[in-house]
This record gives structure tokens, C-alpha cells and sequence, in this order.
């Protein structure tokens, strides 16, 4: 494969989530930026090298940490030998609807599953006959469920759970569909759903939890110490919480801090902005679990700080923005309110309040590219990167997403120790 071929590597994911809302995996969208191949086989070899390529090159394994990514197989892909360079440990092997059971298929799809990969059969919306032997051999089943009626879903349901199968169901958009597949015994889902208001429906955040969004919206208007301290001073629990984190060994000091305003000048503003990162990050637990849709957010606050240093090396000010950016624009799914009416008490930056709220100048265009990314639409992510001010390669975002995953992991485990 030319290496004009492995610069294009593209990398999306889509979160699959266990029975209380918690990660489980990712499905893993790869794209290699080229539509036109020589023939089938050397389309295959691209498709293989760039799946090696995205655990080796980019880490990709290491990003997923505890969760596991799903990667689709069609045909002509099941049938490559580098697929079995693939960390069996950390992968699961999502055979497309599209792959015929034939003879060879089963024979190939039962190696793999001795050679200790998982299985998983992709959209499945009814048991045909033909397909039987297949369907014994893998372990998780995805049902599609947008174009099964209720009744038909049970059907399904029904018949399957004798199999002793993993049930996954994708396409839940919805709070009813969500509950109607928990009734019916499914243990994993996937789904526009899990980026919606309703995943929280009517939630708010907490007094806590806006203090803390006021207080990064001052940071980031480059508010004086002096304002700061007065917005801190109502909250006993984040000053005692700062004064002890400023303290400890581990903040990089040996100074006593004897004051709020000693805290706030020793720790300095972008640690402090930090700080304030972890402490929203880790308030919103459902039952002692992060919020998957904070996760989310998280990761693209991340993302979008990654690739604003990469725009603009060493301007700190617009990599603070672009994370803040990041975060915030998950916000109105996180607590059910417009971002107009989020972002209008927190001072925000003008940069900050046009991209979330007009998704105009450089952090607009920022924020659309970390939106595309993630979802892998190769011709949105190439339309947003003409927005940008300069070029930022399909690699350098690969390599921003993957180190944003593996920030965002490290995050949930302190937060969750």
C-alpha cells in the first residue's frame, strides 16, 4: 500500500453501551480516503493495512482500554490473512449482513473463532434458514431494530434466546425503544439514542456543576484572580477540594498554601482549568459510573484541543477554547436546554459563545470536524477541513482521536478510583 494511501487512514467510532448505560466497546469505522482501487484485491490489502495500521501506528488498543472495538468484515476482508494480525484480545469481528453463508464462510468464520477471536453477526432482522450454521458460531448478535414492529422484535427475541446468543441492539433512537429492549432481555445497545437530550431527560445540573461551568468560563475570559476568588468563595466544597489538591505532593509544589487566592496564583490558570475538567468529569456518576454521553464529551473537549495545537502550535489560548468548545457542545444533550441558554450566564468568550452557538469562525470549524470524525463521514470531515484557517491531515485527526480516547479513559479511571 503507497504511503499517499496510509496518510489517508480515517478512524471513526460509535460507543456500544452494557444494561446500565455504562461502555462497553466501540464500533470502529475505518476509512482509507480512496474510492478507486486497481482491483478487489488490492482493495482488500488497503482495508487490511489500514486496520493494522490503526492499532499499531496509532494505538488504537491502547485507546479502548478496558472496552473492546467492534470492526466490521465483509466478504472479501473475512478472507485476508492480515486479519489475524489483529490483537484478538481487544477486537471484535462484526460480519456485515452483505457476506453470503457459504461453505468457505463457515469454515473461515470457525477458524477464526479457534484462533480465539469473537464473532458477531451484523443487522440481523430475521432467522433465515441458510443462515443457521453461521449464526451457532458467533456470540453476539446485532438486531436492527428500526424495521421490526414491536411484535416482530419479541418474535425475534424469542428465538434467539434459546441460542444462548449475546443480544445487541442498534438503531435505538429513543427512550421507548431503549426500555422495550431492556424488557425483552437485550444486554447491549447502540444509537443516535445515546446522543440525544432524552438519555437524561429533564436532567439539570446541579449547583456544583454550574459553579463549576461559570468558573471555567471565567478562566477561559481571562477573568483576574481577583473574580475568581469571589466565585469560589460560595462553594466551600470546591475550595476546601482546591486547597487540598494544591497542597498535596503530587500538585508539583512544596509551598503551603494559606489562602484562596494563594491557591488560585500557585496552582496557575491552566492547571486550574484542569482541575475543573476533572471535577465536572467526575460529578456526573450515574450509580457510581461516568455518564457515557459525558465520555463523549470528554473525548471530543480532547479532540479538539489536540487538533488546535496541531493548527496553531503553542497558542495555548485557542487550545483552551477549542476544548472548551468541545465540552460544551455536548451540553444541551447532557441537561436538555438550548446551547444559547447554557452558554449565556458563563461569560464566555465571543469565539467560544459563535462557535457553539453559530458554528462560525476557526473553533466552529474545529468543532465540525471532530463531529464528522466521529461519526466517520469522510465527506463531511473533507467539507469542515476547508473551513479550517490550514490543512490538518486525515492522520494528524487519527492520531488526535486516538490520544483523546486514551486521555478520556485515564480520566474516567482516576475519577472513578
Amino acid at each position: 500500500m503507497s504511503e499517499t494511501a496510509a496518510d489517508q487512514l480515517f478512524l471513526g467510532r460509535q460507543p456500544i453501551l452494557d444494561r446500565d448505560q455504562q461502555l462497553f466497546a466501540y464500533e470502529l469505522l475505518f476509512r482509507n480516503g480512496s474510492r478507486n482501487f486497481a482491483d478487489v484485491t488490492d482493495g482488500v490489502e488497503a482495508t487490511a493495512t489500514v486496520i493494522v495500521n490503526a492499532f499499531a501506528e496509532l494505538g488504537v488498543e491502547a485507546a479502548l482500554g478496558n472496552c473492546r472495538g467492534f470492526i466490521n468484515v465483509d466478504e472479501q476482508f473475512l478472507f485476508s490473512d492480515m486479519l489475524e494480525l489483529l490483537p484478538r484480545q481487544s477486537v471484535v469481528l462484526e460480519i456485515l449482513e452483505t457476506v453470503p453463508p457459504t461453505a468457505a464462510v463457515v469454515e473461515r468464520c470457525k477458524a477464526l473463532k479457534a484462533a480465539g477471536f469473537t464473532l458477531a453477526l451484523d443487522d440481523v432482522i430475521q432467522l433465515a434458514p441458510e443462515f443457521a450454521e453461521l449464526l451457532a458460531l458467533v456470540e453476539i448478535v446485532k438486531v436492527d431494530i428500526q424495521p421490526l414492529s414491536r411484535v416482530q422484535l419479541m418474535q425475534l427475541v424469542m428465538k434467539l434466546k434459546p441460542m444462548g446468543k449475546q443480544l445487541l441492539a442498534e438503531k435505538v433512537d429513543s427512550r421507548e425503544q431503549m426500555e422495550q429492549c431492556l424488557k425483552l432481555g437485550f444486554s447491549l445497545f447502540q444509537g443516535y439514542y445515546f446522543a440525544k437530550p432524552t438519555i437524561i431527560a429533564g436532567k439539570k445540573l446541579d449547583h456544583s456543576q454550574l459553579s463549576l461551568m461559570k468558573l471555567m468560563g471565567l478562566l477561559l475570559g481571562e477573568a483576574d484572580t481577583a473574580e475568581l476568588e469571589v466565585a469560589l468563595k460560595p462553594e466551600p466544597g470546591l475550595t476546601v477540594n482546591l486547597l487540598r489538591m494544591t497542597n498535596s505532593v503530587g500538585s508539583g509544589t512544596t509551598e503551603t498554601i494559606t489562602s484562596l487566592r494563594h491557591a488560585i496564583t500557585v496552582l496557575g490558570r491552566r492547571q486550574l482549568q484542569r482541575w475543573l475538567q476533572l471535577l465536572l468529569f467526575a460529578s456526573n456518576k450515574q450509580q457510581g459510573t461516568s455518564n457515557p454521553l459525558l465520555l463523549l464529551a470528554a473525548t471530543r473537549g480532547r479532540l479538539m484541543e489536540l487538533l488546535a495545537e496541531e493548527l496553531s502550535p503553542g497558542n495555548n489560548p485557542l487550545a483552551d477554547q477549542a476544548f472548551m468548545v468541545g465540552i460544551m457542545s455536548l451540553m444541551p444533550a447532557l441537561i436538555s436546554q438550548p446551547i444559547e441558554e447554557i452558554v449565556a450566564p458563563l461569560g464566555l468568550a465571543s469565539m467560544v459563545r459563535d462557535a457553539l452557538c453559530l458554528g462560525t469562525g476557526t473553533l466552529g470549524a474545529l468543532l465540525k470536524v471532530a463531529e464528522s470524525s466521529e461519526t466517520g463521514d469522510l465527506e463531511a470531515l473533507t467539507k469542515s477541513q476547508q473551513e479550517l484557517p490550514a490543512p490538518i491531515s486525515l492522520k494528524a485527526i487519527n492520531r488526535a482521536q486516538t490520544q483523546a480516547l486514551q486521555w478520556a479513559n485515564s480520566i474516567g479511571q482516576e475519577t472513578a478510583g
